[in-house]
């Protein structure tokens, strides 16, 4: 269950839209809730994940127990549901700690591989597929481009994804509100991404969940639009806080909005002072060059660091 908004994450599937194969994941909270303490995931389904993460699953587990025991003997209302909450909280645990030991090997699987990957968040309507189909366009001659598509439903965004000529797998989380590493190291298997290649993932359109799975990205970049209200970073901090990029989307409507660029600057600094800012338009494509500049920084600093 997330630890934000209690979502189950059930009925995740995964289907490879250029060859129709289609597989069900069964999301990390499945698992958890079952209270075995161990992802039946984990078998099978990639080279890089198929270890087991046992011990602090059981530690946290017998804590559990342990705290139950301890209070045995109160039967009131107040206990059980202290016992209740407790028991969410450490489910919640388990489900983060199971996830980052994933993402974990999705990262070194794509560090070896000299792969940078970026995980893009943004609120429904940003424009996130927009910019995807105009980034493939303008790249695709110059790098290898895959992309993981996430959505709760359909396969509509996906299509135009692969309609641009790009690779892609779409992940649709059925109840979930997000992606986490279990369904990108599923993607990874898919898609088998190139050598020195660039993943761009689309996260489902939420700014509250998808800060608190690591997909083990080389950096998060939130899409933040124009026709969004300038205190967005304020009342989403966390997402903000853990981006590395913020793209500034949909400049050439702001002669036609009521939108500050310097306020809604001056909030996304004041939650993330490391923030890079890039201000495009990806209907125009305004901008879209510092962007990929940007992304070329990272992709020597990857190969730079694989040497060392």
């Amino acid at each position: 269950m997330c630890a934000s908004c209690g979502c189950q994450g059930q009925g995740t599937t995964m289907t490879n839209l250029q060859t129709g194969a289609r597989a069900e994941i069964a999301a990390l909270t499945e698992h958890d809730s079952r209270g075995d303490g161990h992802s039946h995931g984990e078998h099978g389904h990639g080279h890089f994940h198929g270890e087991h993460h046992h011990g602090h699953d059981h530690h946290a587990h017998d804590q559990g127990h342990d705290h139950v025991n301890a209070h045995a003997h109160d039967h009131s209302h107040e206990g059980h549901a202290h016992d209740h909450s407790h028991h969410r909280v450490d489910l919640e645990a388990r489900i983060l700690a199971k996830n980052d030991a994933i993402a974990a090997k999705c990262r070194a699987w794509l560090a070896g591989r000299e792969i940078v990957a970026l995980n893009l968040v943004s609120s429904p309507g940003a424009g996130k597929t927009t910019l995807l189909e105009r980034a493939i366009a303008d790249l695709s001659g110059e790098l290898p481009l895959f992309v993981i598509e996430g959505d709760q439903a359909t396969s509509n965004d996906g299509e135009r994804i692969r309609a641009a000529g790009a690779p892609v797998v779409q992940v649709n989380t059925g109840t979930g509100c997000h992606l986490d590493a279990e369904m990108i190291a599923r993607g990874l298997s898919e898609l088998k991404p190139s050598v020195g290649s660039l993943v761009l993932i689309e996260n489902v359109g939420n700014l509250v969940c998808p800060a608190l799975f690591d997909l083990g990205e080389h950096a998060k970049a939130v899409i933040f639009s124009t026709t969004e209200g300038e205190d967005k970073p304020l009342k989403y901090p966390h997402m903000f806080s853990a981006a590395k990029l913020v793209i500034f989307n949909k400049i050439d409507l702001l002669p036609h909005l009521d939108f500050s660029m310097a306020q809604a600057t001056e909030n996304i600094l004041r939650v993330n002072p490391d923030a890079v800012i890039v201000e495009v338009s990806a209907k125009t494509g305004a901008g879209m060059q510092t962007l990929y500049d940007w992304i070329g920084a990272q992709r020597k600093a990857v190969k730079e660091q694989a040497l060392v």
